[in-house]
């Protein structure tokens, strides 16, 4: 239930509110109950000053005997529990109540007295709680024609105010308080669930069905939304990136099916090729046999043997023209031993030696000598290093270096052999370097464009990778891996160029 965005939303927000609303109400609460208090204080403290004063006068004029009946009249008001006048030491001397005289007043009345506060609130068992306040009664010039003039105080006024309306009033105010701010949090937490509900959780789940049914390949679907908000923009943006999508994919389709129509007429012509090509080999050998026997029946200093030698050598040109273009229709499958890379390394490299474009080349090999087999076909292997060795120095004319580095190398779990083959030429275009592997593209003046095709693809046999890197300042690296455990059987018709 809470995984929903919305539903976390919600309850988070409702409880901020709650507690807010809930540590608003005690403070309001808390304040009412001290303000109902005050305003008990202040009635007590004016029901005080008003006893004071009608006693004040009434001893004054000497009616002694009259203090009593000023007490019993003023302690009829319904507010008041008793009213008082106690000796310093704690004797009731005159009360409302007239059982109490001469008797001793109250433990929590004498605290009062004594503390520095003149009021107190304490509970009487008969009568609730009460508001307590106490006043000293001074000995005046007045007074000590009875008095004396030894005492200071000669008597103290207490009065105690019930509490019970102000506490009825202050759980009212509370109940009332309380109600409210229920009903305040009901109605805003309703209110903010349904404006999430309405103006977001809805949107957000109709763009989610969206984007599932895009899954789905469903590329027709818009979301309608007038809004210009933040869920707006969302929405916008999506309809925006489903109209992108639907173009890509037409134009993907449009692309395939161009790619489609070019593989088929490809293989049309590649077919077509492979006819023209054993139409062309057995011709090729008859006129190499008859061109090779009558340069031999001319004498050494013939001036037409060097161009009959000239014609062979284009005839031989022409059949390895022509067993390319096979092989590479049809290549065929890898004879798979176990074979040792840098064995194979060594011999081919002997054999690229004897080209006439390795004389001024110095070589820099570096084979690891712990290299665990690799299980490949030495034949085609050679073919493949052989032909990345003839364009290394094909491409250094005026010398250069050429290294060769073995290794074994951990990617994606898997152990390969790697042998990364260096020259210091003039490096790739990067114009050209993404095409070289692309049949019949050649940048020669004689070449047929498949001779990296055709190692691009007997490395693929061996569910190898090729990979080619260059620059015009330090020259081209090729870099074959082969895996060291056995391959899978390998479908020439799975392979790609």
């Amino acid at each position: 239930m809470f995984r929903s965005l919305t539903t976390r939303v919600i309850a988070t927000t409702i409880s901020l509110l709650v507690a807010g609303i809930f540590i608003y109400t005690i403070f309001n609460i808390r304040h009412q109950q001290e303000t109902l208090i005050n305003t008990a204080r202040e009635n007590a403290e004016l029901l005080l000053h008003t006893v004071e004063s009608s006693i004040f006068n009434t001893m004054h004029l000497g009616n002694v005997q009259d203090v009593g009946s000023v007490l019993s009249m003023v302690g009829q008001h319904n507010q008041l529990v008793g009213v008082r006048i106690f000796h310093p030491q704690g004797v009731i001397l005159r009360s409302s109540i007239a059982s109490e005289v001469g008797t001793s007043i109250s433990p929590d009345d004498y605290k009062i007295f004594l503390s520095p506060k003149n009021y107190g609130i304490f509970e009487i068992p008969s009568r609730g709680e009460v508001l307590s306040m106490v006043k000293p009664i001074y000995n005046e010039v007045t007074c000590q024609a009875c008095h004396g003039s030894k005492t200071r105080v000669i008597g103290v006024l207490n009065v105690n105010y019930s509490l019970d309306s102000t506490k009825a009033q202050m759980l009212d105010a509370s109940r009332i308080f309380v109600i409210s701010s229920i009903t305040i949090t009901l109605f805003l937490a309703i209110a903010i669930s349904f404006i999430l509900l309405r103006f977001v959780k809805n949107p957000l789940d109709n763009l989610v069905n969206s984007m599932l049914k895009v899954e789905k390949g469903d590329f027709a679907v818009r979301i309608a939304y007038e809004g210009k908000d933040e869920i707006g923009h969302l929405i916008e943006g999506f309809n925006s990136m489903v109209d992108r999508l639907d173009l890509a994919q037409k134009e993907l389709e449009q692309l395939h099916f161009q790619q489609l129509e070019r593989a088929d007429r490809l293989a049309s012509i590649g077919e077509m090729a492979a006819g023209i090509a054993h139409e062309i080999k057995n011709p090729l050998a008859g006129i190499s046999a008859a061109v090779t026997i009558i340069k031999d029946d001319m004498a050494a200093d013939d001036p037409r043997g060097a161009i009959l030698g000239e014609v062979v050598d284009q005839v031989k040109r022409l059949d390895k023209t022509v067993n390319d273009l096979l092989f590479f229709g049809k290549p065929s499958l890898p004879e798979l031993t176990w074979v040792d890379i840098n064995s194979i390394l060594a011999t081919t490299l002997k054999f690229a030696s004897q080209h006439r474009g390795g004389a001024h080349i110095e070589r820099h090999i570096e084979y690891q000598s712990d290299l665990p087999p690799v299980y490949a076909d030495g034949k085609q292997m050679q073919q493949v290093f052989l032909n990345i060795f003839l364009n290394a120095y094909q491409a250094m004319p005026s010398g250069g270096i050429l290294g060769i580095t073995s290794s074994l190398v951990l990617r994606n779990n898997v152990q390969y052999v790697s042998v990364d083959i260096s020259d210091t030429g003039t490096g790739i275009p990067a114009q050209i370097l993404e095409k070289i592997f692309t049949p019949f593209y050649t940048t020669k003046a004689q070449g047929t464009g498949l001779g990296l095709p055709i190692c691009s693809k007997l490395v693929k046999l061996h569910k190898g990778e090729i990979h080619v890197s260059s620059s015009d300042t330090t020259g081209t690296i090729f870099t074959i891996e082969l895996p060291t455990g056995h391959p899978r059987s390998t479908d020439v018709s799975e392979v790609t160029v």
